[in-house]
């Protein structure tokens, strides 16, 4: 039996494919007089047989060799389509992180949506959601990866436009759809050129082929450049990030589901492609310039939102960006430590202002306050949420960072600095989150305000306590360091940058009555900074002025030169017909001496121009 269900491990993403079939029925309104719950039931239900079986196929492989699993899909001449999955306590691991946090996502979202009238729609794309993110997690085919990533693109998509009734969703929907396109469609030229160098799209074979590889320092910094491009787009990375801002516009289980596990799955398959990236030095120094100006440039940005769902996604981008530094440094393992940790405590607080959002009917900051006594579920969600983004000894995020900035205190000290810096800005955010959601009087929207039902209790009371036991997990896979080797200045200055930025998020004025200061130089600062440094007003001067004129110019060289050519002959064939049948009188005297005119012009063009070659000096 333990065999049989090891060996069956690659059927986990099929378990939530099959719910999101079985969905169907009620989703495109076949069977209505049950209502939709019954959909989510049986998505529900496969979910928990895809939790349990990941899970117990952790158990066995954490202490066995990684092992290969060779599925033949489409074999013809030199053509070889097959994918290779790969079962080790990495990618096992991953699988019950993502169906683990489904599961509680799709509880909650029983609750959060109970009378949406297109809930079995929205658990179908969440199970298609939810089999994409396994699948990926155990793939070894970049192929396989690739077709993949494009399933995540349609699902955001649609869960991002599930409320297509509304303008400003499918606008959002839109361009999280077009951002993403661009990254994956030069990820596309990085697999084709891959195909084509190594002869070979499994990872396996493509490590193999990085170790004795030969390429110009043009090739590799294109290729590499290329690789990347992919996880930018689905991580928020520079200049790649505008479309998880506006991803918020939809549900937000879906929101729970995106900034804690689609922004890992780019992560994760950027942290595949390590060996590939090492080739370029061109490519790493991209990653850490990618990373660097994210996580700084994001936490800046998230300081100045007013929205609490938009303030928590640019945390989620500033997070990544620190996970592209960890793999642009070569610290892969430390990417990874930092993705869990992440995952875990960013869909608490996702859950807990989801409960504050269906509550108050509200996402603006400034229209709430005083809900601590009146949601301790939610308010204890959100307080240990936030202890787990930042470096609080002892939770998980302290360790993850430590780990990392350990290794860099000498050679690259000022990792250390942005490590400071980023932590210090994101707990001074949640910290002035909190007091305007939380603290304070109750606003109009607020007084009247109840906890949430169980459906979305639960979860954050699951996750409360998972994200308490983080550092119990830690210790458990030995990924704790020893309490001698700790450099205590570097655990220090993390503490203190958490301390400081929970001491001026707590004393900083917060007045709810206004948004903007009075102060020409604070209010410029608060407008750059809320308005994400301007950079979609740079995109629109820019690059979509460049497409808009590009456009415009196709469209007149379209209209007047290429239809302006084809009506021109159309014009010509139809005068000269129409001045031919004036010429048809039935006596055939007539043609021939049409045809007699017609030979002597002919006659003479050709006579003139053999005396003019005659003429020349040859």
């Amino acid at each position: 039996m333990d065999q049989f269900l090891f060996s069956t491990s690659w059927f986990v993403p099929f378990y939530s494919l099959l719910g999101a079939i079985l969905t169907l029925p009620w989703g495109i309104g076949i069977i209505k007089r049950t209502g939709p719950r019954p959909a989510a039931y049986f998505n529900l239900l496969t979910t928990v047989v895809a939790f349990v079986h990941s899970l117990f196929v952790f158990q066995k492989i954490w202490d066995r060799e990684p092992e290969k699993l060779l599925i033949a899909w489409f074999k013809a001449a030199d053509l070889d389509l097959s994918f290779n999955l790969e079962l080790s306590s990495v990618s096992i691991g991953a699988t019950v992180l993502i169906t683990g946090l489904s599961l509680l996502a799709q509880v909650y979202a029983l609750g959060y949506m109970e009378k949406d009238w297109s809930l079995a729609r929205f658990f179908a794309l969440l199970g298609f959601f939810e089999a994409a993110l396994s699948g990926l997690a155990i793939s070894d085919s970049l192929f396989l990866s690739y077709a993949l990533l494009e399933v995540l693109t349609l699902s955001t998509y649609l869960l991002v436009g599930f409320w297509y009734a509304q303008p400003l969703v499918v606008t959002a929907a839109r361009d999280a759809f077009w951002t993403k396109r661009v990254g994956d469609l030069l990820l596309l030229m990085a697999v084709v050129t891959l195909s084509t160098l190594a002869g070979s799209l499994n990872f396996s074979d493509l490590y193999e082929w990085a170790q004795t590889a030969n390429l110009s320092p043009m090739t590799s910094a294109l290729l590499g450049l290329a690789l990347i491009a992919g996880p930018a787009g689905k991580c928020a990375q520079f200049p790649l990030h505008l479309w998880l801002d506006e991803a918020m516009e939809g549900p937000n289980p879906a929101s729970v589901m995106r900034n804690s596990l689609v922004v890992a799955g780019g992560a994760y398959l950027l942290y595949k492609f390590q060996p590939l990236l090492a080739l370029s030095p061109v490519a790493l120094n991209a990653l850490v310039v990618m990373g660097t100006v994210t996580a700084i440039g994001a936490t800046l940005v998230s300081i100045a939102q007013i929205d609490i769902k938009r303030s928590l996604s640019h945390s989620t981008s500033a997070y990544m960006g620190l996970v592209f530094l960890a793999v642009g440094l070569q610290q892969g393992g430390v990417a990874l430590m930092l993705l869990l940790t992440h995952a875990i405590a960013k869909a608490l607080l996702f859950m807990s202002s989801g409960s504050v959002i269906l509550t108050t009917q509200s996402q603006d900051l400034t229209e709430m306050g005083g809900l601590w006594s009146r949601m301790p579920a939610t308010t204890t969600a959100f307080v240990v949420g936030s202890a787990g983004m930042v470096t609080l000894l002892p939770l998980g995020s302290f360790w993850a960072m430590l780990a990392w900035a350990d290794g860099f205190v000498n050679i690259s000290p000022w990792v250390i600095g942005v490590l400071v810096l980023v932590n210090g800005l994101t707990a001074f955010n949640l910290t002035r989150v909190f007091r305007l959601v939380f603290w304070g009087k109750p606003q109009q929207k607020t007084r009247r305000t109840p906890e949430v039902g169980w459906q979305m209790a639960l979860p954050m009371v699951i996750l409360t306590v998972l994200t308490l036991l983080v550092p119990l997990m830690l210790q458990q896979w030995y990924l704790l360091p020893d309490w001698e080797s700790i450099n205590w200045y570097v655990a220090l200055a993390l503490f203190t940058s958490t301390v400081v930025g929970v001491g001026l998020g707590c004393t900083v004025y917060l007045h709810k009555a206004w948004s903007r200061s009075r102060i020409l130089a604070w209010r410029f600062l608060q407008d750059l900074l809320g308005y994400d440094f301007y950079i979609d007003r740079v995109y629109l001067v820019t690059v979509v002025s460049a497409v808009a004129l590009l456009s415009k110019i196709s469209a007149w060289s379209d209209r007047y030169l290429v239809d302006g050519f084809v009506n021109l002959v159309g014009f010509a064939t139809i005068f000269s017909g129409q001045t031919l049948k004036y010429s048809i009188s039935g006596q055939s005297q007539g043609y021939m001496l049409t045809i007699l005119a017609v030979v002597s012009v002919l006659g003479f063009f050709i006579s003139w121009s053999l005396g003019l070659l005659d003429k020349l000096p040859f």
